[in-house]
């Protein structure tokens, strides 16, 4: 018995000299996924450093799908620890993340932003409807010569799609498809567009699969341009270029309003008053998640939380609404805490 635990300390002795040093121990929190949650994210790292004495957290920009994929590979230090998402984690993820042992998942809602469609106010303002994004985007619309099915997009302007609209090149950059804003857009505009439309309205009715190909179709032809995962990167091309419009969130709108305006969508603009009251037809909620088997494990990851869920950083006079954070309600707020700090998991697939 004693030369067999022997055996297993030397075995033991062995593995830790050979394995590299990120897989025996991290300082720090490690913290991945959406570009819209990510200014958040790094002002609360900023401040929990300070207040908690832990060291400041890695945050990376990798989009939330991005973030998903990295976040799910895996339990252990080589993996994040927390994924910031501009929507909800859908249920293939999941599915995922359990057949990679990350079974215990802590979602946090964090507030609501809106997906603005913006210009150089250099240009006159924008006013659009749900329909018009659709018509101008879509890989395939209806027939506007009055056939039936859809045909190729043939718009190349937007007063094309609707002669109320300025007679522009249709030139739209846009986040890429691991970007949950990206999927945002696509359901709260694109489908939604699709859906003022008779025939494609019809059509989800008697194929739903069918219509979802049209509604979430985006063109390739150069009208929609992906502009990657930094949403100041769009807005620095939207100032070199006028005749351009842009899609991202709505903090980016909110830090450049000296530069940069947000097009009425439906009637409503969007600003920190429509987004949460929510009557601005693009908002979405934001979010995070926690990898629980990492509580513990890596320091400061309860600290942490606690820091983003105090009233001081995530409520209606935080410092992230300075940073464009459009708070829950009160009441949804508290629950929320309550939940975050107790580490309540989401029920998995």
């Amino acid at each position: 018995m004693r030369r067999i635990f022997s055996t297993m300390i030397a075995l033991s002795m062995l593995w830790a000299l050979q394995a590299p040093a990120s897989a025996l121990a991290r300082d720090y929190i490690y913290i991945v996924g959406s570009s819209t949650v990510y200014p958040f994210s790094t002002t609360v790292a900023e401040q929990y450093g300070k207040t908690y004495g832990f060291k400041t957290p890695k945050v990376e920009s990798t989009g939330t799908g991005g973030g998903f994929k990295l976040f799910c590979a895996g339990v252990g230090v080589e993996h994040p620890d927390i994924s910031n998402a501009s929507r909800a984690i859908k249920k293939s993820e999941l599915e995922t993340c359990a057949q990679n042992g990350v079974k215990e998942i802590v979602e946090v809602k964090i507030g609501y932003d809106g997906i603005v469609v913006a210009n150089s106010k250099k240009a006159p303002a924008v006013k659009l409807t749900r329909k018009d994004l659709f018509m101008a985007l879509a890989a395939e619309i209806p027939d506007p010569k009055g056939g039936t099915g859809t045909v190729k997009n043939p718009f190349k302007t937007w007063k094309d799609v609707n002669p109320s609209l300025p007679d522009v090149k249709i030139e739209v950059l846009g986040p890429p498809p691991t970007s949950g804003t990206r999927d945002a857009f696509m359901e709260l505009a694109m489908e939604e567009g699709a859906l003022e439309i008779a025939s494609l309205k019809e059509l989800k009715k008697s194929d739903e699969k069918a219509f979802k190909k049209v509604a979430h179709s985006i063109r390739e032809d150069g009208a929609w341009i992906d502009a990657g995962e930094n949403d100041n990167l769009i807005v620095q091309k939207l100032l070199a270029n006028p005749n351009a419009v842009g899609v991202f969130g709505f903090s980016f709108l909110d830090q450049n309003t000296d530069k940069i305006q947000g097009a009425e969508i439906n009637g409503v603009v969007p600003t920190f008053e429509s987004i949460a009251a929510q009557k601005y037809p693009l908002s979405r909620p934001l979010f995070f998640y926690v990898k629980k088997a990492h509580v513990g494990s890596i320091p400061g990851i309860q600290e942490f939380v606690k820091e983003f869920t105090e009233d001081k950083a995530w409520g209606p006079q935080g410092y992230l609404a300075d940073k464009g954070l459009i708070p829950l309600p009160d009441a949804e707020r508290a629950s929320m805490r309550d939940a975050a700090r107790a580490m309540k998991v989401l029920a998995m697939p």
